[in-house]
């Protein structure tokens, strides 16, 4: 996923190829690449502000606080890039400072807080979670991304997650986003603290089929449902969120997720060794 337009622009021309590499074979992570051409000085490059930024913006909530992180992936690992502000690319690119889990096992999760504030069921979705998907081609509807799991609690002992039922996606389109219903991961992220600002407001504007002003992927606590995939959900715990609100949120990689109609995970056909790619989390309203 790591292509970067931005980044293309400020690199010698020798490693266009590269990069080109890593476009056509949509989303393939070969993080040692990566990692030796972000080493390489960059020079003429103009001065747009810092991504992420020295500090983050009092009047956007972002998630602020690692509770669990425990990926390995080389180069990827930094859980303070999952907090640390939003910096994407835009439809056709994906930002780099991210924190990738595993595909399976403890380091596929990773669980944030707004350092004890509660994030609370508001109008419309709730939070918005960042990623760095893109669009594979102007004219395609398909797209490179990593699906993950997302689950909510007030008292981080009991989680509610979404509905995931509408999953059933064959191989020919397992990268359209209709296929991952209730799934975060699977819209670009517009949002850049650096050079695409938005309000609040403006964050959490839908511009149709799903899609919101910022990209990413907004969830609304009242759509949260009891049981699901991976959850120890009752109905009590489902109503205490919805009315209280909450203060964790975790995110696992789909495939170290249970299906329970197939006994197994629910797997994009991945050809790189990792999952998702965490830019971060912004509520709508705190307490």
């Amino acid at each position: 996923m790591f292509h970067t337009y931005t980044y293309i622009q400020r690199l010698p021309i020798v490693f266009l190829i590269a990069f080109t590499f890593l476009q056509c074979s949509e989303k393939e992570k070969n993080n040692d690449l990566l990692l030796t051409l972000l080493s390489l000085p960059i020079t003429n490059s103009p001065s747009i502000g810092p991504c992420p930024p020295t500090s983050l913006p009092s009047n956007i909530h972002v998630a602020n606080t690692v509770v669990s992180a425990n990926s390995t992936v080389s180069g990827f690992s930094n859980s303070s890039k999952s907090i640390n502000g939003i910096c994407g690319g835009g439809e056709f690119t994906g930002s780099l400072d991210v924190y990738a889990l595993n595909l399976t096992g403890a380091g596929a999760t990773l669980i944030l807080s707004w350092a004890g504030r509660t994030v609370k069921n508001v109008s419309g979705i709730d939070f918005i979670i960042y990623e760095n998907p893109f669009r594979v081609s102007e004219t395609s509807d398909r797209y490179a991304f990593d699906p993950m799991v997302v689950h909510v609690s007030f008292n981080g002992t009991e989680y509610c997650g979404f509905d995931l039922s509408g999953f059933n996606p064959s191989l020919a389109d397992s990268n359209q986003i209709s296929s991952w219903p209730g799934f975060a991961g699977l819209r670009p992220v517009i949002y850049n603290m650096a050079t695409k600002p938005f309000s609040v407001d403006e964050l959490f504007t839908f511009t149709g089929s799903g899609f919101l002003l910022g990209g990413g992927d907004g969830f609304n606590l009242d759509d949260l449902i009891v049981g699901g995939p991976g959850t120890n959900c009752d109905a009590t715990a489902r109503t205490n969120i919805q009315t209280n609100g909450f203060k964790f949120i975790r995110m696992i990689s789909a495939s170290a997720v249970t299906n329970p109609n197939t006994g197994s995970g629910y797997v994009y056909p991945h050809s790189y060794n990792n999952g998702p790619d965490i830019d971060g989390v912004v509520a709508k309203s705190i307490e």
